[in-house]
């Protein structure tokens, strides 16, 4: 990719915030709304040891999205664009060691770029909405977020359905740079305490990969339907997902060796059924939560049969009466892995097109063949503060497949996952990591995440001169809107 430089987006957001702050015309012949967000990240990375290659560095991650939408009587549109950009990342944070692979995501953006400042502008999402009274149906390009299609009113649940249920197969890969969007359509009814949810669309390019504009031969299909129950207490969701990648110049990721999979030029093809149930329960000073999500798929992997499966129990409980209102919860997350390479069917749970640092806050793992026990306690000192801090037990659950991590399809060079061998062994690492959300003014956040890991037998059979990881972030996020059907700015 030809390096070229872009204004850094913080100089266009100061512009545009200035102009902001001047008075605005009124204007009620012309209900269009404009959204300004910019993010600004300083990451640092310690990669378990791999000299003579570089793991520990750090690099600046910017992006910034302008969004103009108007709804009229029974139709709206939107139209954003996003401009993303990653200054100083390593060139040398890739090992020549073909198990030990990237670094860090330093090492992915610049495989993903081969540049040390890539940056880019592209159409984020551009869509047209027909908004009926109980229906609507978008087409364009949008973000898609799979278990987030109703609002609960209900807070609890509304926290448990963004952070522990949603994304975990499709999702906008938000917590990277440029981001994922699709080009389809969806459509929702709602009525008497019902939602159901359709979408049909192909992925775009994006995530690692600072040029979103093209389309990927990857598709989806979403059909779900989700209730709300015992007043606004029990949520509750049935699904079903198709995906398609018909890269078949692409070699695949598993457990097969390279030879085999190099001749492997058949599509993949499948299909993911589930459900997922949330609860939240008033007892004594304050209120249980429990949370259910599973699946399980079918298809095709190529030449190979497919069947795997998934599933996460969690509960907590959250003193509702004092100040801050603290919350302590654990669970317990299991997808099958592969046992056996020669038997025609590959068992490893794909985890599709998912957001995968919704579940894994330091992305060195994602949900394949992956089990993971894990606490968290949360609190909200302040209401402009939350605090957070988690521990995860991390395994394979099949010593005879890969340690995976990434998150999906994002270009039309490379799979989209990578893979580590786990050498006959299951341990992976112990995981610690905090995180404090600021909301310091009404239209900017100031957010902080460390993150420590010790890795176990699988880590140290690769990284045998450094097995253990950390890493951080320190970010500022701007977002403002003017939305003249109010006259007035937000």
């Amino acid at each position: 990719m030809r390096k070229f430089h872009l204004i850094p987006s913080s100089v266009f957001t100061f512009l545009l915030a200035a102009a902001a702050l001047c008075p605005a015309q009124s204007s009620t012949s012309l209900p269009v709304s404009v959204s300004i967000y910019d993010r600004t990240r300083v990451d640092a990375w310690q990669w378990f040891a791999a000299p003579p290659e570089t793991g520990t560095y750090g690099y600046v991650e910017s992006l910034l999205r302008v969004g103009v939408a108007q709804r009229l009587h029974r139709w709206d549109w939107q139209l954003e664009v996003a401009q993303p950009s990653v200054l100083d990342v390593p060139n040398d944070a890739v090992s020549p060691v073909t198990a030990q692979g990237q670094l860090g995501l330093g090492g992915t953006y610049y495989a993903a770029n081969t540049n040390t400042e890539p940056a880019a502008g592209f159409l984020k999402q551009g869509a047209v909405r027909l908004d009926g009274e109980r229906t609507d149906l978008r087409f364009g390009r949008f973000e898609f977020f799979d278990g987030q299609e109703t609002q609960p009113r209900n807070t609890t649940l509304a926290w448990l359905q963004t952070n522990r249920i949603a994304q975990r197969l499709i999702g906008n890969f938000g917590f990277s740079n440029a981001q994922r969007s699709f080009d389809g359509l969806d459509a929702h009814w709602s009525g008497a305490g019902w939602n159901l949810a359709a979408m049909a669309a192909r992925a775009d390019q994006g995530v690692f990969n600072m040029n979103g504009n093209p389309e990927l031969n990857v598709d989806l299909q979403y059909l779900a339907a989700t209730r709300s129950d015992f007043k606004q207490h029990v949520l509750w969701r049935v699904f079903a997902a198709g995906y398609h990648d018909g890269r078949t110049g692409v070699t695949k990721t598993d457990n097969r060796a390279l030879a085999v999979r190099s001749m492997d030029h058949e599509n993949i093809r499948i299909g993911t059924y589930g459900a997922d149930m949330l609860a939240a329960i008033p007892a004594g000073p304050g209120q249980f939560d429990f949370l259910f999500w599973g699946a399980l798929q079918n298809g095709s992997w190529g030449e190979l049969g497919h069947r795997a499966n998934a599933a996460a129990v969690e509960g907590g409980y959250q003193l509702t009466h004092l100040p801050t209102n603290p919350w302590l919860r654990g669970g317990w997350f299991r997808s099958s892995g592969d046992n056996n390479t020669t038997d025609g069917t590959h068992n490893t749970f794909f985890q599709m097109l998912p957001t995968p640092r919704v579940y894994a806050r330091v992305p060195f793992f994602n949900l394949m063949n992956n089990t993971d026990e894990f606490v968290q306690l949360m609190d909200k000192p302040v209401k402009q503060l939350t605090l957070r801090a988690d521990l995860h037990w991390l395994s394979l659950t099949s010593s005879h497949d890969l340690w995976y991590q990434g998150g999906g399809a994002f270009d039309n060079k490379v799979f989209g996952f990578t893979g580590r061998p786990a050498n006959g062994a299951t341990s992976l690492a112990s995981l610690a990591d905090i995180s404090t959300d600021w909301q310091t003014a009404k239209n900017v956040a100031v957010n902080f995440y460390y993150s420590y890991a010790q890795g176990k037998t699988v880590a140290a059979a690769i990284y045998p001169t450094g097995r253990n990881l950390q890493y951080g972030y320190v970010e500022l996020v701007y977002h403002w809107s003017l939305d003249q059907r109010k006259n007035s700015n937000q």
